[in-house]
């Protein structure tokens, strides 16, 4: 196993809070260490410092992605904090049917990963709105900085076991069966589900409107400070008036300083 020296560690997390906004504190130096040692081997380098190398000499953006899906956790789950979901269904949605009226329902989920999140949000949007939805534009933004994991979640293939916490009639209206492990999301879901990559570090938002709900949940836990407070504001000027932000209930907004207003734990909204 090839060594980590604490100016390379220093290099390299000065690499990813920069470009990536995760903030890695000393005692990481050995999860990162560990997490990057097949690529060091697989690309030839003797040291991390000529894999730093390689990094900032990389213009394609590739190297630094690769880095980001080796040392973050992309783990989810259908109905993961499942108060959300029946926030969601039983205050948002009523709320926007009768006061977005264009018809244009604008929710974006921030950090999608394999899909779960989002797919959840597209069911629940499909059984509200039943026949209605014709007359709605109801397609769900879902972001991510990993290719890897959107190309899983485009697919939307999942086990048996991945959807067990999905309602039965769930199952059997948005899913096929590929076999007795695994199911596949409908067409029908899919086609509702546009996913992206996209950093939350980027200095510019391209989106040219405004977003009714945003789901960015777990994704601070990675940040310091001043980055998370940065990235709150983006997604406040991102939000329409009476818009809400849901976010992870291992993280928290600052009320003191946020133009947020606090609804219930790890939901607010733009008033």
């Amino acid at each position: 196993m090839t060594d980590i020296t604490q100016k390379e560690f220093k290099l390299l997390a000065e690499y990813i809070e920069t470009h990536f906004g995760i903030h890695l504190k000393n005692e990481k130096q050995a999860l990162l260490a560990g997490r990057l040692q097949n690529s060091l081997i697989q690309m030839g380098f003797n040291n991390f410092m000529e894999y730093y190398n390689y990094l900032i000499s990389d213009k394609s953006g590739g190297a630094g992605i690769a880095l980001v899906d080796k040392i973050t956790t992309n783990h989810t789950y259908f109905m993961r904090e499942t108060n959300h979901f029946y926030y969601f269904r039983d205050q948002v949605l009523p709320f926007l049917s009768h006061t977005v009226k264009d018809r244009d329902l604008r929710i974006w989920c921030a950090a999608s990963s394999t899909g779960e999140e989002a797919y959840t949000l597209a069911m629940l949007v499909d059984e509200f709105f039943g026949k209605n939805k014709m007359w709605w534009d109801t397609k769900i933004l879902a972001t991510d900085i990993s290719s890897i994991v959107l190309d899983k979640a485009k697919k939307g293939i999942y086990s048996n076991e991945q959807i067990a916490p999905l309602p039965v009639q769930w199952k059997n209206q948005y899913f096929n069966k590929y076999d007795d492990e695994i199911s596949v999301i409908t067409d029908e879901i899919k086609n509702e589900v546009l996913f992206r990559k996209f950093n939350l570090m980027d200095n510019v938002f391209p989106f040219k409107k405004k977003f009714h709900a945003i789901f960015c949940r777990n994704v601070m836990i990675y940040f310091d400070n001043k980055t998370k407070e940065v990235l709150i504001n983006k997604l406040y000027d991102m939000l329409n008036c009476g818009g809400y932000l849901f976010i992870g209930h291992s993280e928290s907004i600052n009320r003191e300083t946020s133009k947020f207003k606090y609804i219930c734990p790890a939901v607010y909204r733009k008033e």
